[in-house]
C-alpha cells in the first residue's frame, strides 16, 4: 500500500504544479488583465483555508478512502474544466476553485493516512518519504510545460491541459486501489467526542504547529526573494534558477534519510539542528560573497527547511490520538496557508526599507524563535521502539 500512497503522492503534486502555470499561460493567452493573475492564484488558496478544518472532520469520520476519492474527482474535473470551458475568466476561476479543494482533499487525507497506519517507531521516515514524494511530484509537474512548450514564449496550453487529463485518469486508477484499514473513531473526552478545542490542548501540540508555519514560510520566502537578492546583486537569472534547484535537492535529500537521521540524532536534536542551519544559512546569505560560496549557504538552507516539515508531521501524529490525526493535519495545513499569508506581506513591507537582505534576517529571526519552541516540544527524542516505549526528554 505505501507504493500506492507514493505514487498517489507524485500524481496529485504533479498534476497541481502542471495545471496551475498552464492556467496563468491560459490567462494571458486570453489578454486577461494582470490583476486577475492574482484573483486566480487566490482562488486555488481560498478552499485551504476555509475548508481546511471541515476536510480533517471528513476523514476522521468518514475514513481517509473516501476523501481520497473525493480529491482525485476533484482534480480530474478542475483538469476537465480548464480544457473544456477555461476559455473565460469564469471558467478559470471554476477551474482553480475545485484544483484547490481536491488538492486540499488529497493531502489532508494522504497525512492522516501515513500517520494511522505507519508504526509509530517508523513516522519520521515515513513521513520523509512522503514530503520525498510530494516534493519529487512538483518538481516534475512544471517539466510537462518544457516538453510541450518548446520555445514559444505561451506554450500550447490546450495540449498541456489534455496530457494532464489523461494523468488524473491515472490518479482515479491508483486512488481506487487504495485499499487503506478502517481507522479509529474520534476520540472522545469525559464521554463525548473530542472537538479541535481538546486537540488543541494537547501537549506540544501548538507548539509543532507554531514550528511547521514559520519553516513553510521561510521556504516560500527563499522562493521570492533569492531572486530579489541576484537582482539586487547583479547575478544572472540563470544562476538564481540553479540556486533555486540546488535548494529543492538538498531538501529532497535530507527528506529521503529523514528516518536514518532521526534515529541517529533524536527527533527534537535533529529539528532543532535543522532549524539553526536554515536560520544561520539565511544570515549568511544576507552577507555579499561569491556565487559559490552562496550556492553552499543555500545547500544548507535547503538541508535544513527539508527536515522541518515532516518531523512536525511526525510529532503531530505522534501526540494526536487515532480518530483526531484529520483534523490535527489539517489544523497544521491551515496554520501554514496563514503564515504563508501573513510572513511574506510583513516581508514586503520591509523589503521596501531593507532590501532582500533585510528580508532574510528577519526570516533567520522567525527561524531562531520557532527553534526555541522546537526545543521546548514534549515528545520523546528519540523515536519509539517496537514495545511501545520512549524515551523521556
Amino acid at each position: 500500500m505505501l507504493a500506492l500512497l507514493l505514487a498517489h503522492t507524485v500524481l496529485v503534486q504533479l498534476v497541481t504544479f502542471v495545471l496551475r502555470p498552464t492556467s496563468t499561460y491560459r490567462a494571458l493567452e486570453l489578454g486577461v488583465p494582470s490583476a486577475w493573475l492574482g484573483v486566480l492564484s487566490a482562488a486555488f488558496a481560498v478552499a485551504p483555508l476555509l475548508l481546511a478544518i471541515p476536510s480533517g472532520q471528513a476523514v476522521d469520520r468518514l475514513g481517509e478512502r473516501r476523501v481520497l476519492l473525493a480529491g482525485a474527482v476533484l482534480v480530474c474535473a478542475s483538469a476537465g474544466v480548464f480544457e473544456f470551458l477555461g476559455d473565460g475568466v469564469v471558467g478559470l476561476l471554476v477551474g482553480s476553485v475545485l484544483l484547490g479543494t481536491g488538492h486540499l482533499c488529497s493531502v489532508v487525507a494522504q497525512q492522516a493516512l501515513v500517520a494511522n497506519v505507519t508504526a509509530p517507531h517508523r513516522y519520521d521516515a515515513a513521513f520523509g518519504y512522503y514530503t520525498f514524494a510530494a516534493s519529487l511530484g512538483q518538481a516534475v509537474g512544471p517539466g510537462l510545460i518544457l516538453l510541450f512548450g518548446g520555445d514559444r514564449t505561451i506554450p500550447h496550453t490546450d495540449t498541456i491541459f489534455g496530457v494532464t487529463i489523461a494523468i488524473t485518469f491515472v490518479l482515479l486508477g491508483v486512488t481506487v486501489a487504495l485499499r487503506p484499514p478502517a481507522t479509529a473513531r474520534p476520540a472522545a473526552v469525559d464521554g463525548e467526542p473530542a472537538g479541535l478545542r481538546d486537540l488543541l490542548r494537547r501537549p506540544g501540540l501548538l507548539r509543532a504547529l507554531t514550528v511547521s508555519c514559520v519553516v513553510i514560510a521561510a521556504v516560500d520566502i527563499t522562493l521570492v526573494y533569492l531572486p530579489a537578492l541576484g537582482a539586487e546583486r547583479g547575478i544572472a537569472s540563470g544562476v538564481v534558477g540553479v540556486l533555486l534547484t540546488l535548494r529543492a535537492v538538498a531538501s529532497m535529500g535530507s527528506r529521503l534519510f529523514l528516518g536514518r537521521l532521526a534515529a541517529w540524532l533524536g527527533r527534537r536534536v535533529l529539528l532543532v539542528g535543522s532549524i539553526a542551519l536554515s536560520a544561520l544559512g539565511l544570515l549568511a546569505a544576507a552577507v555579499p560573497m561569491p556565487v559559490w560560496l552562496l550556492g553552499l549557504v543555500v545547500l544548507a538552507i535547503g538541508l535544513g527547511l527539508g527536515v522541518g516539515q515532516p518531523l512536525t508531521m511526525s510529532w503531530l501524529a505522534e501526540s494526536t490520538p487515532p480518530g483526531l490525526r484529520g483534523r490535527a493535519m489539517s489544523l497544521r495545513l491551515t496554520g501554514n496557508r496563514v503564515g504563508q499569508v501573513v510572513v511574506p506581506s510583513a516581508a514586503g513591507l520591509l523589503a521596501a526599507g531593507t532590501g532582500a537582505s533585510g528580508v532574510l534576517v528577519l526570516t533567520a529571526v522567525g527561524l531562531t524563535a520557532a527553534g526555541i519552541a522546537a526545543a521546548r516540544l514534549r515528545q520523546s527524542d528519540r523515536p519509539p521502539t517496537d514495545d511501545g516505549d520512549t524515551r523521556a526528554s
